[in-house]
């Protein structure tokens, strides 16, 4: 059973930044594929970014592109997304999420889930 915890999430103007974290524990880390996803209120869950196991492979939604990063690091257990120039439509609650070996897009295929940190940015 892997517990995730994520933390950094706050109240940030439009064009700001801020860094997520993500703490994984109870398993071994290295064996997930991790995801952010993000929902805001009223609308589905989104995909945002991923990683594979080794963090060679790295995938992203279209509307965090050349915007948001994700990375990990299997020494600490924890997974990060930077997310820069925050835009309004960027607010969310952000979940991060792990599935054994394979990443997916798809939300329903993720494992484990943290309980999620809220994002505001602010027009």
């Amino acid at each position: 059973q892997v517990q995730l915890v994520e933390s950094g999430g706050g109240l940030v103007q439009a064009g700001g930044s801020l860094r997520l974290s993500c703490a994984a524990s109870g398993g071994s880390f290295s064996l997930y594929a991790m995801g952010w996803f993000r929902q805001a209120s009223g609308k589905e869950r989104e995909f945002v970014a991923a990683i594979n196991r080794s963090g060679g492979n790295i995938y992203y939604g279209d509307s965090v592109k050349g915007r948001f990063t994700i990375s990990r690091d299997n020494a600490k257990n924890t997974v990060y997304l930077q997310m820069n120039s925050l835009k309004p439509e960027d607010t969310a609650i952000y979940y991060c999420a792990a599935r054994l070996f394979r990443f997916s897009y798809h939300w329903r295929d993720y494992n484990y889930w943290g309980q999620g940190t809220q994002v505001t940015a602010s027009s």
